[in-house]
């Protein structure tokens, strides 16, 4: 069924397999290897929404209840930060509304538990083939006014001038770069740039603030400040233009 299901180079389609349940998330990786997938098992939200951070999965099999955060909650911090791997939901809540929940959050499937593994597999393969279709190039640099970011070669430059961040400077600006014109509240950066476990608080994200405004906005005192602070609400990376 799929064995054309594979990348261009012939590397297996790479496959994030999220449920609490230890038996059923191992039955569901081997499903997937069977198919030639590469899956990766994990067992929490927090862990979810770690590993689409950290690799680029080519379809998500997600469990609605889990024991830190719900899937809900997972896809929606996924998609807020522009991760558009495709979903399947596996849940034991039949319910319309959670089925309509989980599309309306972007989710692209929706079974129900106990579930067919067979029906899993065909909804999994189906995204996969969706998604297989070729698509226009997408460049790595974004651009906010004069500010250029290089996501692949992590080059950061204002005017053709370079930057010079360090990692957790450029993790603060990415973020800000992929949400033009968005306030950002402090409880929003932690969570997105230090993650859920950091025990600090705003403080650090004002700090950071401070450190991005020194190199992206005050060696350029003939242009328009770029990173603004909205007073109650938090900060926003906008062109002057905007």
């Amino acid at each position: 069924m799929s064995a054309n299901l594979e990348h261009p180079d012939g590397t297996p389609m790479r496959i994030l397999v999220v449920d609490d349940e230890a038996n059923l998330a191992e039955l569901l990786a081997m499903a997937c290897t069977v198919q030639g997938w590469q899956p990766t098992a994990v067992g929490t939200g927090r862990e979810a929404v770690r590993a689409a951070r950290a690799e680029a999965f080519d379809a998500i099999i997600l469990d609605v209840m889990l024991p830190d955060l719900d899937g809900f909650a997972v896809l929606e911090k996924l998609r807020a930060e522009g991760i558009d791997t495709p979903v399947v939901f596996l849940s034991a809540r039949d319910g319309v509304d959670d089925r309509l929940t989980g599309l309306r959050l972007g989710g692209d499937d929706y079974v129900t538990k106990p579930f067919n593994l067979d029906e899993v597999i065909a909804r999994v393969a189906a995204r996969l083939r969706r998604g297989s279709a070729p698509v226009p190039e997408k460049t790595s640099v974004l651009t906010v006014g004069d500010l250029t970011l290089d996501e692949d070669s992590h080059d950061v430059a204002r005017g053709g001038t370079p930057i010079e961040l360090t990692a957790r400077e450029y993790e603060v600006l990415l973020l800000f770069m992929r949400n033009p014109r968005v306030v950002l509240s402090k409880s929003q950066i932690l969570d997105r740039v230090w993650d859920y476990d950091f025990g600090g608080n705003g403080n650090i994200v004002e700090l950071y603030i401070s450190y991005l405004r020194k190199k992206i906005d005050a060696p350029f005192p003939d242009r328009p400040a770029l990173l603004t602070t909205k007073r109650g609400a938090g900060y926003m990376l906008r062109a002057a233009d905007d």
